[in-house]
């Protein structure tokens, strides 16, 4: 039922997309182009079996001005059925094309618009697999295979009704193999795109593998490992090779058995034929008609059978990106309310949450959290590693839905916010930013609401709030130095100046951003610092200390170092912040 559905949604998406707007017209103008090159085509046998028989029942009479004139007649017909078909062809390919570009599109924007829960149980290469080898495969099921798949199909059909216009019996006869060639491509196309399926999700992996081993190339090569990860890749890959094999020989065995079929039909029409010339029921050139039909027919099913191949390896590869373009992400993308710009505030409360990441629910981070962060003030949140620190962060970006319990930004609650306009309002500087594979100005300007508006000058304003433009203006190209993937050119601490940058794009327009210091840049705002460093803590308003799901202790740094037996002073004493 599952395949038979994901078939449905396979043709409905592309009945959708030949429907709209110009595709309906390229469409139909490309049948129209591939009717006329059918019939053409298929005229060819029956005229030139008429010739035949002029010649070989008047082979006396002065035919030879006829003929030629036929046969320049014919050549001209033939150029115009050879022109359809190339166009037939382009209009084909750039359609499909077309459908495809689209397929690719709905498919990324749809991976973007899941829930971050999703991107934990799946992996980022086997997401790429799919936009790139499974749409591929997909592609050419449905742009130069289909086109090839409609002529087959129209040229057989035509075929077919000539041979029954020409002798009804003989085509009775001789078409009495095409029913087990049918059983047989039923179970050959089940097979293949269960295969396929199979093929596909192997390639997945090990594309998944290499990207990570490549992507963190300095951590294999730090541990000498290089021999052990081309192991494993070549044990994938040797995998998918296995599934090849499979493949190859289902195949051979399926175009052994059609092109047997051809040939036996062939000789059917020889045997048959000579028997109906023999009884003075058929002439010359109807049987060469037949015979020649007969032989496109047999160059049809083989076109049809490639098709169909080629087809079942498509919807072998497509049922995972209709998995990926049917989901319905579970968290909202872009809904819910926005709060008025003037009166916003910024006060943050996490009131009795209860939270485990959705790939490990028998984990629980949370128990009855909560935390309070007053509007306009500095909240520092530590505790040791694993206690939740990030999480909190997560939570508040709402890249999560807490088990049970609430969290508030001006006493709304932010399941009723809209998550795009949520994440607007906060700028986010991570531990280890991630940049992108750009230039510097386009990571910086990735934070702004919208990041083509925003100039040159309003990048090099927050660069150098940020204490980033000094080494910016440094490097050869400046603000268009491309930072290589993640940022790999950069150092930690040049990574982490641009990201700050970029959280401070989020307002570079507002002209009370023109403070050089970045504490100035604090005030008036509500922020949340994980961090361990005493001048970042001794600067906030609040430490809250965070241990085992549960917010254990709270104050100020002096209140919480005073406590000898506090977590918060263990904590201080581990970073050497004070003396033993």
């Amino acid at each position: 039922a599952v395949v038979w559905r994901m078939k449905i949604s396979v043709l409905t998406f592309f009945a959708a997309e030949i429907l709209m707007g110009s595709l309906f017209f390229l469409f139909l103008a490309a049948v129209g182009f591939l009717t006329v090159s059918s019939v053409v085509t298929m005229s060819a046998p029956f005229f030139l079996g008429k010739i035949i028989d002029v010649i070989y029942t008047n082979p006396t009479g002065d035919y030879v001005n006829n003929l030629t004139h036929l046969c320049i007649l014919l050549s001209g017909v033939f150029l115009c059925g050879a022109a359809a078909n190339s166009v037939r062809v382009y209009l084909m390919q750039t359609s499909g094309q077309r459908i495809v570009n689209r397929l690719r599109g709905n498919l990324f924007s749809s991976v973007l618009k899941q829930e971050v829960a999703f991107f934990d149980k799946t992996g980022t290469g086997e997401l790429t697999n799919r936009l790139s080898s499974d749409t591929a495969l997909l592609g050419r099921s449905i742009t130069e295979n289909l086109s090839d798949g409609l002529r087959a199909g129209a040229q057989a059909s035509v075929g077919i009704g000539m041979m029954f216009f020409v002798s009804p019996s003989l085509a009775a006869f001789v078409l009495g193999v095409v029913p087990p060639i049918s059983i047989l491509a039923v179970i050959y196309g089940r097979y293949l795109r269960k295969l396929t399926q199979m093929t596909q999700d192997s390639l997945a992996q090990a594309t998944q593998l290499a990207e990570e081993r490549i992507g963190n190339i300095r951590t294999v090569r730090a541990f000498g490992k290089e021999l052990n990860e081309i192991e494993k890749y070549t044990s994938k890959v040797d995998h998918v090779m296995q599934l090849a094999k499979k493949e190859a020989f289902a195949r051979a065995g399926f175009f052994g058995a059609t092109g047997f079929s051809g040939n036996l039909i062939v000789l059917s029409v020889l045997y048959k034929g000579g028997l109906l010339m023999g009884s003075a029921h058929m002439t010359v050139g109807e049987l060469s008609s037949f015979l020649m039909y007969a032989f496109w027919v047999g160059i049809s099913i083989s076109g049809l059978s490639s098709f169909y191949s080629e087809l079942m390896k498509g919807l072998g590869a497509g049922r995972r990106l209709w998995e990926l373009l049917e989901r319905k992400p579970v968290l909202p993308f872009n809904e819910g309310t926005l709060l008025d710009e003037e009166t916003f505030q910024g006060s943050l409360e996490f009131k009795g949450v209860n939270f485990a990441y959705p790939a490990r629910p028998e984990v629980k981070i949370f128990q009855d959290f909560s935390l309070s962060i007053p509007s306009g003030s500095i909240t520092a949140l530590v505790g040791p590693s694993g206690s939740g620190k990030s999480t909190v962060v997560s939570l508040l970006l709402r890249l999560y839905d807490p088990i049970s319990g609430t969290i508030t930004v001006d006493g709304w609650d932010i399941r009723q916010l809209n998550p795009v306009w949520l994440r607007s309002e906060i700028g986010t500087v991570s531990q280890e930013p991630i940049l992108f594979s750009c230039s510097i100005a386009e990571n910086i300007a990735y934070g702004a609401d919208n990041p083509s508006l925003v100039t040159l000058e309003e990048i090099q304003k927050v660069a150098d709030i940020a204490n980033a433009a000094a080494f910016i203006n440094n490097f050869p190209q400046g603000f268009d130095t491309v930072v290589g993937e993640k940022g790999v050119l950069l150092s930690g601490g040049q990574k982490q100046r641009i990201a700050i940058a970029r959280a401070l794009a989020l307002d570079a327009e507002n002209e009370y951003l023109v403070q050089e210091a970045l504490d100035r840049l604090m005030e008036g705002r509500t922020v949340l610092i994980i961090a361990h460093r005493l001048s970042t803590i001794k600067n906030a308003n609040m430490v809250a200390v965070l241990d085992q799901g549960k917010i254990t202790e709270c104050g100020k740094h002096e209140e919480l170092l005073s406590n000898p037996d506090g977590l918060y002073r263990k904590l201080m004493k581990k970073q050497s912040f004070i003396s033993a």
